[in-house]
């Protein structure tokens, strides 16, 4: 599946990283931590739930598969829990659905602030699996906060979205998902008819209410249920827009927040797909360009970008006409070393992954390759599929109103192509990826003014490919005057927090731990 416009579709998690150098198992199974709560009663009966901790069990087939989280460093466990919440929100007395839930307890409990609540982004990832894969990174911050994160409704263990077997999104993953003549077009279009069908027949009940207010309102709720009058919040990516969404909902209720990883929230299905082909493209550039810096160190040929790019695009040219060698009997396609390449752009350190699978493809062996390209669709060693590539299409067709037949995205292609050589032509005819979705779509854009919250610090990567700079500079804009709080870090990767710079790390734990909100315009190098 190429990668979807508007959002990034998944993020390179340290466990996604360890499944390519030692191979992951999917020893998970379905059942809760502790016994599901039933019933409905509505909304003032559901903020007064009471949330049944208990151990975690490993993830399930669609948060990835793998073991259960094993306790931080110095013992705390995790806990795991469901949240009720109403399937519909506009009837909360109606239906009701459960939310996974993850939490490890603050170090120093006389000190605790409150539960500081993260989204990881997606849309489609599962926060109960990602929290403990990132959870050192932020034992700072669980010196006074109780650190947790969920599985958002259509996502992982909470009522996921599912449209294909493991063996037909193997099939449908190996797509051209670039055609070149009529047939390959007819192909593609069968192909996201068949997909939308299988996302309707197996998960249709909720495909309505899997959308981003819904997510946000969901949050409101477990604010309240965690027992804090306000929400502290650590949106990364996807989350942004998420949080950007609860602000514009319940601007008094935020607490601190950080946004890391901005989306642009004036961004269209359109804008936004074009705005992910260029910060690729930079990337790519970036790569490129150590690449020559280092010389006869760099595996791959090229005297300058250009002439490294050119091996690129050769590459997938080739792939186009002739797949070549993967894992086992699965051949590496043109549309999986697309996805590879992207998905190994999301961090500089997984800059030599990269430099690896090219130079590995360019001699018949599309292994490494392959192997990224399945961290990005959430595919286990042992050939299962996580739901986040399916949740990611649920959530961005109902969110989104627009509609792109292929002819119309086959009209844009020259633009894209202009925006990148490399990735254009994917975030082109990716425009139609909702053309047969059985749900309409809510916004053009999400509305996330938000006058009157708390001061959110909004942090943009200059060197991001997914979520391009200029997320961030329109998200202070949209939030409003007094709340977004600007903060640039001038590196590379997808995210800022985790990149191991010292000033940022310094002003996200001075805001969320101390209060201090850092000047608007701080630059960090």
């Amino acid at each position: 599946m190429p990668i979807s416009p508007a959002r990034a579709t998944a993020l390179l998690t340290a466990s996604a990283v360890l499944c390519l150098t030692a191979g992951c198992s999917d020893d998970g199974d379905d059942s809760p931590a502790a016994a599901r709560p039933t019933g409905s009663g509505g909304l003032p009966a559901l903020t007064e739930q009471q949330l049944e901790w208990d151990t975690c069990p490993p993830p399930s087939a669609a948060e990835g598969g793998g073991s259960a989280p094993t306790p931080l460093p110095g013992g705390t466990p995790w806990e795991c829990a469901f949240l009720t919440t109403p399937l519909d929100w506009s009837k909360p007395e109606g239906e009701t659905i459960e939310l996974a839930l993850i939490r490890a307890r603050a170090e120093d409990n006389a000190r605790r602030i409150g539960s500081l609540v993260f989204n990881f982004g997606g849309p489609g990832g599962s926060g109960v699996t990602a929290l403990p894969g990132f959870a050192t990174e932020y034992e700072t911050l669980r010196s006074r906060y109780d650190l947790v994160s969920f599985d958002p409704r259509g996502v992982g263990r909470s009522e996921p979205v599912e449209c294909m077997t493991d063996k037909e999104l193997d099939a449908y993953y190996a797509l051209d998902f670039t055609p070149d003549d009529l047939a390959e077009e007819r192909t593609l279009s069968d192909a996201q008819k068949t997909y939308a069908a299988g996302c309707e027949k197996d998960s249709g009940p909720v495909l309505p209410y899997v959308g981003t207010e819904n997510a946000a309102r969901d949050m409101d709720l477990l604010r309240q249920v965690l027992g804090d009058d306000k929400l502290h919040y650590f949106g990364i990516s996807y989350g942004t827009e998420l949080g950007g969404v609860y602000a514009h909902l319940f601007p008094e209720r935020v607490g601190r927040a950080v946004f890391d990883a901005v989306v642009d929230p004036d961004a269209g299905v359109e804008d936004g797909a074009l705005g992910q082909a260029k910060g690729f493209q930079l990337a790519l550039d970036n790569f490129a360009q150590d690449c020559v810096d280092r010389g006869d160190e760099c595996a791959l040929p090229g005297a300058t970008v250009a002439e490294v790019e050119e091996g690129v695009t050769d590459l997938l040219d080739s792939l186009d006409e002739k797949p070549i060698t993967g894992i086992g009997s699965r051949k590496l396609t043109q549309t999986q070393a697309t996805n590879g390449i992207a998905q190994a752009l999301y961090s500089k350190e997984f800059w030599p992954y990269l430099e690896q699978g090219l130079e590995a493809a360019d001699g018949g062996d599309g292994a490494l390759l392959l192997a990224l390209s399945d961290s990005m669709n959430g595919r286990g060693e042992n050939g299962s599929y996580s739901n986040i590539q399916a949740a990611n299409a649920a959530i961005n067709c109902v969110d989104f109103k627009e509609r792109y037949t292929l002819g119309q995205a086959k009209e844009r292609l020259p633009q894209f192509r202009e925006a990148s050589p490399v990735f254009g032509d994917f975030m082109g005819w990716a425009l139609s990826s909702c053309s047969q979705w059985p749900v309409p779509g809510a916004w053009d854009h999400p509305d996330v003014s938000a006058p009157g919250s708390a001061p959110i610090l909004v942090i943009g990567n200059t060197g991001d490919p997914a979520t391009p700079y200029e997320g961030a500079r329109a998200m202070v804009q949209a939030l409003g005057k007094g709340v977004g709080v600007e903060l640039t870090y001038e590196g590379e990767g997808h995210g800022a927090y985790n990149g191991g710079n010292a000033c940022v790390k310094k002003a996200v734990d001075g805001y969320l731990l101390d209060g201090k909100v850092p000047a608007s315009g701080t630059v960090c190098k």
